[in-house]
């Protein structure tokens, strides 16, 4: 018997883009249902993250048309990783897998075939990996790559080129709810869940119709989400530059005590020479170690609510809570 599949699409404003997103899904679907590759009961959920044009009203609309297509409606607009997380918790009960992608029609849904054929054959997590950024500019090509490495140097480990287009088993889902971060960082998060992988991969084409959610600045932001979401890096990072630091003031007091007894300073300058340099090192490398322990803590005290999920259209065609 196959198993079933949910797709779980977080949306935030994309009324340009979701009839027709929800169009090559349904057909997508229904080619792998015929094939026997999924199961019947598998649905299409959009996870409305507090837009502020139709997305939601699309969604009903959808829904009342095809029960194949759910929808959950956030109290509130929680950011894409909070709404791809509130999808995935929502219907890790009712679904053997789950496949999660982005609205906007750039990661390739025939994909999804293969990914559903390599969880048959064992894997409990599969990545869509781009095979290529022929449909970036040159710009993008760098400041993408650029962010690949400074993530891996900051010792946030991620699948590069790997956004959020991926397959979940059942027991993957499980291990994700054992991760209670409040700051998400999922591309980093998921790969630490240890499971058998794969990766599958797809070129990109370019976005169907609407505005990209994540412009460079808000690119840079996730960046540092995810570095500090994951690592304590940079805070170590302070503390040997406060080492090194130290040890140069140590150096320049040495060298402020040689000009000064070989008289080739002015009155003064050996002592505000060492004060600057020492007082410097000292300072940075306090805040290192204070900041080991405040990175600790960070790290382990976030329990805000991650999402809270206002109305829940359900394959049954009830309206939850």
């Amino acid at each position: 018997m196959a198993d079933i599949l949910y797709y779980v699409i977080p949306c935030y404003n994309e009324e340009a883009v979701l009839p027709e997103t929800a169009k090559r899904l349904r057909e997508k679907m229904r080619e792998m249902m015929e094939t026997g590759l999924i199961a019947e009961k598998s649905r299409i959920v959009f996870v409305n993250d507090g837009s502020k044009d139709r997305t939601w009203e699309i969604i009903e609309s959808l829904h009342a048309q095809d029960p194949v297509f759910s929808g959950i409606n956030l109290s509130r607009n929680r950011g894409h990783q909070n709404a791809l997380l509130a999808g995935l918790m929502t219907v890790r009960e009712r679904a053997d897998m789950v496949i999660s992608m982005d609205a906007d029609l750039q990661d390739d849904i025939n994909a999804s075939v293969e990914m559903v054929k390599k969880y048959y054959g064992g894997c409990d997590i599969v990545y869509g990996v781009r095979s290529a950024r022929t449909t970036d500019t040159a710009f993008k090509r760098m400041t993408a790559q650029g962010f690949y490495r400074f993530m891996h140097m900051m010792g946030a480990h991620t699948i590069s080129d790997h956004a959020d287009y991926r397959l979940m088993s059942r027991r993957a889902l499980a291990g994700l709810a054992e991760f209670k971060e409040v700051n998400l960082f999922l591309r980093g998060i998921v790969p630490m869940i240890g499971y058998p992988s794969d990766i599958v991969y797809y070129e990109r084409a370019e976005r169907f119709a609407g505005e990209s959610k994540y412009p460079l600045g808000k690119m840079l932001s996730f960046a540092v989400e995810g570095i500090t979401s994951l690592s304590t890096k940079p805070i170590k990072l302070i503390t040997y530059l406060g080492f090194c630091i130290f040890f140069v003031s140590i150096a320049m007091l040495i060298y402020s005590l040689v000009r000064h007894f070989t008289g080739s300073t002015i009155v003064g300058w050996t002592t505000l020479m060492v004060s600057v340099w020492a007082i410097g090192g000292l300072i940075l490398l306090s805040l290192g170690i204070i900041g080991e322990y405040i990175g600790k803590i960070y790290l382990e005290t976030k329990e805000r609510p991650r999402f809270l999920v206002e109305q829940f259209l359900n394959e049954d065609g009830e309206n939850e809570p």
